[in-house]
C-alpha cells in the first residue's frame, strides 16, 4: 500500500481491506468501530468487519485434543468430511423447547435426531433438533456442519465446556475451567406457593450458569447460593422474580471461607465396635501434607496389601474426603491438602466399608488438629478508575480494608489505582466509593487468590460462625 501511496497509484479497498485482513490475524492490528446496537447504529459495519477482517476457521491451525482413554494427542480439522467434534458453550432453559445447549461445530457434520457422546461425562446422546438462532427467533434445521455455531434440544446431561464427539471417533478438546464461588447467600421464598417453585428454578438457573452453585446447610436447613460476588447473585435473585415469578427473601452476603493446614501431620484411628453378632473393625494410619495453592485436595494409597485389602482402599477415600468437606475451625471445607493412607490392620471377619469410612474420617479430624489448621479467605485483584484529587482518600480507604496498592497509573485524565482486597472488606465497597469521589469513580474485582486470615480476624470469623459474643 504504501509503494503504491508513493508511486501515485489508486488504493482500492480490496487492497485495505486485505491488508487489514494480514495485519489483524498477525495480531498487528486492532480494528475499531463505532456504533450502538440498542439504536441499531453501526451494527452491519461490525458484522462486515468480522467477515473481512477476522480469522476464518482455515486461517487458523486445526484445533487439538485428547483421546478420552489413551490420552493421546488428536486433530480435526474444519472439514465437513472429518469426524464430528464441538464445544458447548452455553446452556439456556426455554420454556417451550426445554433445555438449549449452544454449541460450536468444530468438524464434521451432523443431522437431525443423531446420537453423540459426551466423553467427558460417558454418556451417550440424542439430540432430537437442530436450531439455528436468529436474536429473537430460531430456524429449524435438518444439517449442521463444520464452522456452523447452533443449539440443540435433547442434550440432558451437557453443560458449559463440554465436549460433543461423534461414537466410536471419541476427542475431548479442552474445557472451559470456571472459579469456584466466593460469595454465599441464605434464601428462602416469601410464600408456599414459592417454595414449591425455587428449588426447580435455582436449578435451572445452575444449569445455565457454571459459576453459579446451590445446596443446603445442613445444620440450618437453609438454601444457600453461592457466586461470584454480590452483583452476580442479585441479578440471580432479580431473575428468579422476572423469569421464574419466585418472590424470595435473601439473607446477608457471607464469604466463602476455607480451611488447610500448615504442617505434616500424622493420625492413627481404630474404629472397634462390637455387637451380638458380627462385630465392626476398621483401622487407618493416615498422613496429610500441605501442598501449593490451587492444587486442590488428593488422597494417594501407600499402604501395603497385606495391611489392608484393597478392596477397603476406596472406603478410606470416602470417608477421608467426606470429613474434609468441613474443618475444625469453623465447618468450613478444607483444601489444598494431600492425604496419603499409609497403614493400618484388618480383621478377616469383622473389617467393613462402612467401619474403615468412619476410621478414617476420625483420624482426619485428628490428623487437622495437629497440622495447624489456619483459615483462607479469598482475595480480589482490584482497579478503580477515579479522578487525581480523590486518589489519596481511595488508596487510605482501600489501606483501612485491609488492601495492598500495586500501582499507580495514568489513564487518560485520571488515574488507575491497582491493588487487592480481602472480598470480606468489600461489602458495600460501590457505595463508599460512590461517596469518596462525588460519583466519579468506577471499579472492577477478580478473584485472585485465597490467603490466610490474620489471627485477630479469624478470631472474629469462628466466634461469628458459631453466635458466640465477639
Amino acid at each position: 500500500i504504501l509503494e503504491k501511496y508513493l508511486e501515485g497509484q489508486d488504493i482500492s479497498i480490496e487492497d485495505i481491506n486485505r491488508s487489514l485482513r494480514i495485519s489483524t490475524i498477525a495480531n498487528q492490528v486492532v480494528p475499531v468501530l463505532c456504533g450502538s446496537s440498542f439504536r441499531n447504529k453501526g451494527v452491519q459495519m461490525l458484522l462486515e468487519a468480522v467477515v473481512n477482517y477476522l480469522p476464518s476457521p482455515l486461517d487458523m491451525p486445526p484445533v487439538t485434543g485428547v483421546h478420552p482413554q489413551t490420552g493421546e494427542t488428536l486433530e480435526r480439522k474444519p472439514d465437513n468430511g472429518e469426524p464430528f467434534c464441538a464445544l458447548a458453550f452455553k446452556v439456556a432453559v426455554d420454556p417451550y423447547v426445554g433445555k438449549l445447549t449452544y454449541f460450536r461445530i468444530y468438524s464434521g457434520n451432523l443431522k437431525n435426531g443423531s446420537y453423540v457422546i459426551n466423553p467427558g461425562r460417558e454418556k451417550r446422546e440424542r439430540i432430537t433438533k437442530i436450531l439455528r438462532m436468529h436474536a429473537n427467533h430460531r430456524e429449524e434445521v435438518e444439517e449442521a456442519g463444520a464452522g456452523d455455531i447452533v443449539a440443540g434440544v435433547g442434550l440432558r446431561e451437557a453443560v458449559t465446556g463440554d465436549t460433543l464427539c461423534t461414537e466410536k471417533q471419541e476427542i475431548l478438546l479442552e474445557s472451559i475451567k470456571f472459579p469456584d464461588p466466593v460469595i454465599d447467600v441464605a434464601i428462602e421464598p416469601r410464600t408456599k406457593a414459592d417454595q414449591d417453585k425455587i428449588g426447580e428454578s435455582l436449578k435451572k438457573l445452575a444449569e445455565e450458569d457454571p459459576t453459579f452453585r446451590t445446596r443446603t446447610d445442613e445444620e440450618s436447613g437453609q438454601t444457600i447460593i453461592s457466586g461470584m460476588g454480590e452483583l452476580h447473585l442479585e441479578i440471580i435473585v432479580d431473575r428468579l422474580l422476572r423469569e421464574f415469578k419466585v418472590n424470595a427473601n435473601v439473607g446477608k452476603p457471607q464469604v466463602s471461607y476455607k480451611e488447610t493446614i500448615k504442617k505434616r501431620s500424622r493420625a492413627e484411628y481404630i474404629f472397634e465396635k462390637q455387637t451380638g453378632g458380627r462385630g465392626q473393625f476398621g483401622h487407618v494410619v493416615l498422613e496429610i501434607s500441605p501442598v501449593e495453592e490451587g492444587q486442590g485436595k488428593r488422597f494417594n494409597d501407600r499402604s501395603e496389601p497385606e495391611q489392608i485389602p484393597k478392596e477397603f482402599v476406596p472406603a478410606v477415600e470416602i470417608g477421608a474426603m467426606e470429613s474434609l468437606q468441613a474443618g475444625i475451625l469453623a465447618g468450613y471445607p478444607v483444601d489444598d491438602l494431600e492425604v496419603n493412607l499409609i497403614g493400618g490392620s484388618y480383621h478377616e471377619v469383622d473389617s467393613s466399608e462402612p467401619a474403615y469410612k468412619i476410621a478414617a474420617a476420625m483420624a482426619i479430624k485428628e490428623a487437622l488438629e495437629k497440622g495447624q489448621t489456619v483459615l483462607l479467605e479469598p482475595v480480589m485483584d482490584i482497579e478503580i478508575i477515579c479522578p487525581e484529587e480523590y486518589v489519596g482518600d481511595v488508596i487510605s480507604d482501600l489501606n483501612a480494608r485491609r488492601g495492598k496498592v500495586f500501582s499507580l497509573e495514568e489513564n487518560r485524565e485520571s488515574k488507575l489505582v491497582k491493588g487487592s482486597v480481602p472480598l470480606a472488606e468489600t461489602f458495600g465497597y460501590a457505595t463508599s466509593l460512590r461517596s469518596l469521589t462525588q460519583g466519579r469513580a468506577s471499579f472492577s474485582m477478580l478473584l485472585k487468590n485465597y490467603a490466610e486470615v490474620p489471627e485477630s480476624k479469624s478470631k472474629i470469623i469462628i466466634a461469628r460462625r458459631y453466635g458466640l459474643p465477639v
